[in-house]
């Protein structure tokens, strides 16, 4: 079903582009499509109206893919599935050493870097009726961690692990699992998302709950066991419940491209996204991050040649940093 839907979307768009605009130039793909992760979290929204953005701007037919995220992303994209993913750093570092799950031994090298996207906090939410105080009350309970390939569904059992926190780990989409907590058959989220995350924001919208935050301590205990781990910081206010800022660990997002994409093309799609900042603000806020100083944040991937370029003009242009 999944696929017959993936097709029908992309037919709808070529149906509605005139012949002579359904490509930019005459050597790209005749579509694109990025992979981005399940309703209800970040990514999909994120990436239902970069698609759009890019549609327009591209003159060609563009369409998000849910997914199980970056894990999966990336998968997709060696395969030649998707030929846009979104993923942490975390993932593709794993993936391009032969270290992700599932692939262990098999390096994944056709992923590209493009942009930054934004910064992905860990976030431990309850209902404040379950009576859970702290991150050490989930032993023993249920805890939605979405998608089993996704981030929180990659790391958070590991975090887990490192804690002491022996609980039950329940995988799906995100707006699912959120229903589960509102009826009580779910005890917790613990998500790894921009924020603010919309299953979140949703909950709140409904009832009363709880952020359970990380002491210093266990951040400290986190970094030295997942050194790709960062600190991370979720604003005051951000969210209702939330009065205090949230310290917490994260993992930084890019956009990738497949190795194969013409250079003008993904030049074009680099230059379409930070012309388009306030656009990309309205689909979510988290964009706010989506700007060019922020490649600097990647480390170790590759640049797509086209996103090379990009950077190199602005740097020439002295809009463009690395300090």
């Amino acid at each position: 079903m999944r696929r017959v839907s993936r097709l029908a979307a992309i037919v709808a768009a070529l149906l509605l582009w005139p012949a002579a605009l359904l490509a930019g130039e005459a050597h790209w793909p005749a579509t694109l499509t990025i992979g981005t992760a399940s309703p209800g979290g970040t990514y999909y929204a994120y990436g239902e109206g970069l698609a759009k953005i890019l549609t327009h701007k591209l003159r060609l037919p563009v369409v998000a893919r849910s997914t199980e995220g970056p894990s999966q992303n990336i998968q997709l994209l060696e395969n030649g599935e998707v030929q846009i993913a979104f993923v942490t750093l975390g993932a593709a570092q794993q993936a391009w050493n032969g270290a992700a799950p599932g692939a262990v031994g098999k390096p994944m090298r056709s992923l590209r870097a493009m942009f930054p996207m934004y910064d992905t906090p860990f976030q431990f939410m309850t209902l404040q009726d379950t009576g859970i105080q702290k991150l050490a009350d989930l032993k023993g309970r249920r805890v939605g961690v979405g998608p089993e390939t996704g981030t929180a569904g990659t790391y958070v059992p590991q975090i887990f692990r490192t804690l002491g926190i022996d609980a039950t780990l329940v995988h799906g989409e995100w707006a699912s699992l959120a229903a589960q907590v509102q009826a009580g058959t779910l005890d917790a989220l613990a998500v790894a998302a921009g924020v603010p995350f919309p299953a979140f924001t949703e909950l709140e919208r409904k009832s009363r709950v709880r952020f359970l935050t990380l002491s210093p301590s266990q951040i400290v205990d986190l970094r030295l066991a997942i050194p790709e781990l960062g600190l991370s910081l979720v604003p005051a206010g951000l969210y209702p419940s939330l009065p205090q800022r949230y310290v917490t660990v994260g993992l930084y997002n890019f956009a990738v491209a497949h190795q194969s994409l013409p250079d003008d093309l993904v030049y074009a799609i680099v230059a379409a996204v930070f012309a388009e900042h306030e656009r990309m603000m309205e689909i979510h806020s988290a964009a706010g991050e989506t700007v060019p100083a922020n490649f600097v944040r990647n480390t170790f991937l590759p640049f797509h040649n086209g996103a090379s370029r990009w950077y190199r003009n602005q740097a020439v242009l002295g809009t463009v940093g690395t300090d």
